[in-house]
């Protein structure tokens, strides 16, 4: 079977990673790239570097990734769907749910595969620990927590942290979970200057009855990237940045020191820090794209699902707008 051709639009930050990985990857070959501002980081190499959309698709491309702007999505993905190019655009899908609307309609309407580059749930660290609580490991799920902090990201100028950062929370939770966010409560803070709020904390619940808790910010001198679980066995720490998923068990051994005794909940037990495999998340997620294409399997983040994790975007910004409460609707 004839490799896959793949175009390539936008060659920043993420734009330079994403031609690695296509080059890595069985079954694709990058033919064209284009971006309105050059190649900064030499991706290109030796292919000639086209200026549009448009251009890009003239190539005869069978599929593309859109890593422009979020502000740029909409138009770029449109003019992807209406030539029938499967597409796996960076997350958020759009700069706003109307927009993302759009999109959702315009690929399943050309019934191509509309891919949302949700990163995260192909960190193999997150890929573990959702199957472990879909086989059961922590029994009844309690409760999701999330902390995502670092420095100043200067690739990142037409969104707020939530719809940059905070998006990965928003969609890992529902996917660790199995189940959607029903409300949401938000705090936003604006220090650095720009227009758009550079730090958020956030409290949800899901449908299934399970409690979430998200800090995300541009602000902390440290990079942290940590997931935890809780539920009725212990709870589940997945660090996405080494990949390490550690299991923090509930104990069992008595304890005689009274006034740790006296406490009624649960208390320490065994550590394990667990062994797994850490193939590059988006190596995963390219391959996972190539074989939804193929219509080999699906377990891609759909457009809709990038939908669904923009609608509670914009529901923390207008909670931390209004000071309320948010109802997600179904």
């Amino acid at each position: 079977m004839a490799n896959l051709r793949v175009g390539l639009i936008g060659l920043g930050m993420m734009g330079r990673h994403h031609a690695r990985v296509i080059r890595e990857v069985d079954g694709l070959d990058l033919v064209a790239v284009a971006d309105a501002y050059g190649d900064p980081h030499g991706v290109a190499r030796g292919l000639p570097v086209l200026g549009s959309v448009e251009e890009l698709i003239a190539a005869g491309i069978n599929m593309a990734v859109a890593a422009v702007p979020t502000g740029m999505h909409e138009e770029v993905g449109l003019a992807l769907a209406a030539a029938g190019v499967h597409t796996l655009v960076e997350k958020p899908i759009a700069a706003s749910t109307a927009a993302g609307a759009r999109l959702v309609d315009a690929f399943a309407a050309k019934g191509l595969v509309g891919a949302v580059g949700h990163i995260e749930r192909f960190n193999p660290a997150l890929q573990s620990l959702r199957k472990r609580i879909a086989n059961g490991e922590l029994g009844e799920v309690y409760q999701i927590a999330t902390r995502r902090q670092g420095p100043f990201p200067a690739r990142i100028a037409d969104v707020g942290v939530v719809k940059d950062l905070g998006t990965h929370d928003i969609d890992l939770t529902a996917w660790l979970a199995q189940s959607r966010f029903v409300s949401i409560t938000a705090q936003t803070t604006t220090r650095s200057g720009r227009p758009h709020e550079d730090m958020v904390a956030a409290t949800g619940k899901l449908a299934n009855g399970i409690i979430t808790n998200h800090l995300v910010n541009w602000l902390s001198p440290m990079k942290e990237r940590l997931t935890i679980v809780t539920g009725e066995k212990g709870a589940f720490v997945a660090d996405t940045v080494t990949a390490d998923l550690t299991f923090y068990e509930n104990g069992t051994v008595a304890t005689e020191w009274d006034s740790i005794g006296a406490f009624r909940g649960v208390s320490e037990g065994n550590v394990t820090r667990l062994a797994i495999a850490k193939p590059e998340p988006l190596r995963t997620e390219h391959e996972a794209f190539r074989d939804a294409v193929l219509g080999l399997r699906h377990d891609v983040v759909t457009m809709a699902e990038g939908q669904d994790t923009l609608v509670v975007a914009e529901a923390v910004i207008e909670s931390s707008r209004t000071g309320e409460s948010v109802r997600i609707p179904a």
